[in-house]
């Protein structure tokens, strides 16, 4: 090895991972400060999890794990997502099982070596997303940030793709032009909506099954004051469990926040994630 290899070795930080100094780090504090104050108040309890799991292949595609094996050769991977093993340390292993509202400040990691620091909340046997919502618009509102909020219902192109016989990937991988391609006029209107005026255009000619899941998709939008959004009723989540009404906080082309509702051991919940990294990123500028 010589001199320059050593430098390297002795000093460089994985592509991926995170270092925070100085300003980065005074704003990470600040951020997750705030954020469990706001918390704290509306009646969440904190919990940190372990980093090690068995279950995260029911929340991110596997070839995203970090893996290797316990010492009796069972499969383990690093955190690469908190909501099953939050739901399910609550509800399983934690006696006290009146507590409804849990929310955690921890990473996450996915192969190869991405790091992810999150602020995450994930309220139990509720259906109420309109409230992760209002959260995570006062600490928003402390920040002095309005993104633009995205609302999506991801029962949409799960329904469309059983309608139509599609992979749901077309979805997931965003490919508009399989989906224009159909030459159907009621989804070419799901696929250029811009307001709760469109929807309720294309309510009108939509297949049946598609009705309600965009009434409660436009319903969550009207119930939620807030100045920039979008309508998105085509996006589809690669998180495994989201399976109805979702929203993301946007800026530029980051992801500030996001969470919906899902199903997990036939429980109800919702939940959502701010993300440090990119809030850290858009409070620097």
């Amino acid at each position: 090895m010589n001199y320059t290899d050593k430098v390297v070795y002795e000093h460089e930080i994985p592509d991926g991972s995170k270092l925070y100094f100085g300003d980065s780090a005074r704003l990470k504090r600040e951020i997750e400060n705030k954020a469990s104050s706001i918390l704290l108040k509306n009646g969440f309890s904190e919990i940190i999890t372990p980093y090690f799991s068995y279950h995260q292949h029911l929340s991110v595609d596997p070839i995203k794990l970090v893996r290797f094996s316990d010492r009796n050769n069972h499969e383990i991977s690093l955190r690469a997502d908190s909501t099953v093993d939050v739901v399910r340390i609550a509800t399983r292993r934690i006696k006290d099982t009146s507590t409804k509202k849990w929310f955690y400040i921890q990473p996450v990691f996915k192969y190869p070596s991405t790091e992810v620091y999150q602020i995450g909340t994930e309220i139990l046997d509720s259906d109420n997303l309109l409230e992760c919502m209002n959260i995570a618009k006062e600490l928003f509102d402390e920040l002095k940030i309005e993104p633009y909020l995205q609302i999506s219902n991801i029962e949409i192109p799960k329904i469309i793709c059983k309608l139509l016989n599609l992979p749901i990937d077309v979805f997931e991988n965003g490919r508009i032009e399989v989906i224009l391609g159909q030459n159907l006029e009621w989804l070419n209107k799901l696929a250029t909506i811009k307001d709760a005026k469109d929807i309720d255009e294309v309510i009108s000619i939509v297949p049946n099954e598609l009705k309600e899941p965009l009434v409660l998709l436009k319903n969550l939008a009207d119930s939620f004051e807030w100045k920039n959004k979008v309508y998105a009723p085509l996006y589809y989540s690669k998180m495994r469990y989201y399976d109805k009404l979702f929203f993301r906080f946007l800026s530029g082309n980051s992801i500030l926040s996001g969470g919906g509702s899902y199903e997990i051991d036939g429980r109800i919940c919702v939940g959502f994630a701010i993300f440090s990294d990119a809030l850290i990123e858009k409070l620097s500028k």
